[in-house]
C-alpha cells in the first residue's frame, strides 16, 4: 500500500504535518547487527547507525536501549521518545535505501527536552550523509 502524498491538515492550527512515509521497522537481529558495523555518530541524546541497503527503496528504522538505560519503564520511555522523533525528522532528512539504528542513552533519552533531540537527530542525519574525507 502506497502511503498518501497530500499534506495533511494542521491539527495545531499552524504547523505543516509532513506526508506519510513508509517507515518499516527493523526486527531482525541479523540487521541490527549489520547497522552496527555501518556508520555511527553518536549525539548527546542517542547514538544513530545507518547503512546503505542493496536491496528496498524504503527507510528501516530501528530502536534499541540496553538495560544500562534502566529498568523497563525508563527503556520503554526513551524508545517511545527516539519513535517519536523518528517520525518527525526521517520523512524530511532520511535517504531512502538506508537502515537507520537509535541506541537510547542512559539518563539522556528520556530527559534531554524534546525540541533538543529532534535538533540532535537532524544534525546526526546530515553529518552521516556527508561523504567521507579520503585519505
Amino acid at each position: 500500500m502506497k502511503p498518501p502524498e497530500t499534506l495533511a491538515k494542521p491539527k495545531d492550527g499552524g504547523r505543516d504535518v509532513p506526508p506519510a512515509v513508509s517507515l518499516c521497522v527493523i526486527q531482525k537481529r541479523a540487521d541490527f547487527l549489520k547497522a552496527a558495523r555501518a556508520r555511527r555518530i553518536a549525539m548527546p541524546g542517542f547514538v544513530l547507525q545507518a547503512r546503505a541497503r542493496d536491496e528496498g527503496d524504503g527507510i528501516r528504522i530501528g530502536y534499541t536501549c540496553s538495560k544500562k538505560v534502566g529498568n523497563a519503564v525508563a527503556r520503554n520511555r526513551a524508545k517511545r521518545r527516539l519513535r517519536e522523533i523518528a517520525r518527525e525528522v526521517l520523512p524530511k532528512h532520511g535517504k531512502a535505501g538506508y537502515d537507520y539504528v537509535l541506541i537510547g542513552r542512559r539518563l539522556e533519552t528520556a530527559t534531554r527536552p524534546y525540541h533538543i533531540l529532534l535538533a540532535d537527530l537532524e544534525k546526526a542525519l546530515c553529518k552521516i550523509h556527508q561523504p567521507r574525507p579520503k585519505r
